[in-house]
């Protein structure tokens, strides 16, 4: 299937759906990500935290060999810096070891920060050099992940930029909705990136009775991790669903032939939930 095209701040366009890959395992990963190019992803999120990139890499590229008519141009390969990489020496090392991993893929899509807890000198000299990658023409678009609105804002005041955050990439389910930050980046141009939007299946096995995610589900005879990443495009973000198992990759792709209506996304949302399956820094200094 095809998906919907999103256009960056940065002039590029991204997939309105990708395939988290957090947790898959190296010596898969591969392989998994070959298998999801064939369903139709395109569009691949990983990390140096997560001990696969050169893997992730390695299964586009695979696919790209073994089908002449597919384009480099139609994947987008995003990663991010971790933590403890932070600080101008730091990030350089760690985009200079990024490229290495990537192989024929030529460019990273897009590369982000991982958090904001390495603080502001680190933050802002890591993006410094984010900025000298898209100059240099090995990454195209750069970003933030897990920032709060206070960590934007001081990037975009920040005297030094020139080439502003085209996604914030943050956990965002019904559970944890985060409105007010997501809407906020919205308005200023920065896409939002919804990551855990199947909350790590801690909801999925039995949505309960009598609410709106199940009724959905019931209605459009769709699961609720379906239902769910259609929630979060409804909402204008970006989904990354993760699995590594090909029936629920081809699922989470089959979301274009329902539309949940106003009031069904209303009865979805859980605004008095605050219930993160991940680690929680968008407050931190």
């Amino acid at each position: 299937m095809s998906l919907r095209l999103i256009k960056l701040n940065s002039g590029y366009s991204i997939p309105s759906v990708g395939m988290g890959c957090y947790n898959l395992p190296p010596a898969q990963t591969s392989s998994i990500v070959y298998e999801a190019c064939k369903l139709g992803y395109r569009h691949f999120d990983t990390a140096v935290l997560y001990h696969n990139e050169a893997e992730v890499a390695q299964g586009i590229s695979k696919y790209l060999q073994d089908h002449p008519g597919a384009k480099r141009l139609e994947f987008f390969y995003t990663t991010k810096v971790w933590d403890l990489q932070q600080g101008t020496a730091g990030t350089r090392k760690a985009v200079k070891d990024m490229v290495a991993k990537i192989g024929n893929l030529e460019y990273i899509d897009l590369l982000l920060l991982h958090s904001p807890l390495p603080g502001t000198k680190k933050r802002l000299e890591s993006y410094a050099v984010l900025q000298e990658a898209v100059e240099a023409g090995h990454v195209r678009s750069v970003g933030v992940s897990n920032y709060g609105r206070h960590h934007v804002e001081e990037l975009l005041q920040w005297s030094g930029l020139t080439h502003p955050p085209a996604v914030n990439q943050i956990e965002i389910s019904p559970w944890v909705m985060r409105t007010e930050l997501a809407q906020w980046c919205l308005a200023q141009g920065i896409h939002v990136e919804a990551y855990a939007p199947l909350t790590h299946g801690n909801r999925l096995a039995a949505p309960e009775p009598g609410l709106a995610l199940a009724a959905a589900c019931k209605k459009y005879g769709k699961s609720p991790a379906q239902v769910l990443v259609k929630w979060s495009l409804s909402k204008g973000y970006i989904p990354l669903p993760k699995s590594k198992t090909p029936s629920r990759l081809k699922e989470n792709l089959e979301v274009n032939d329902f539309e949940l209506t106003p009031d069904e996304i209303a009865g979805i949302d859980q605004p008095d939930s605050y219930d993160p399956t991940d680690w929680e820094c968008t407050d931190a200094p």
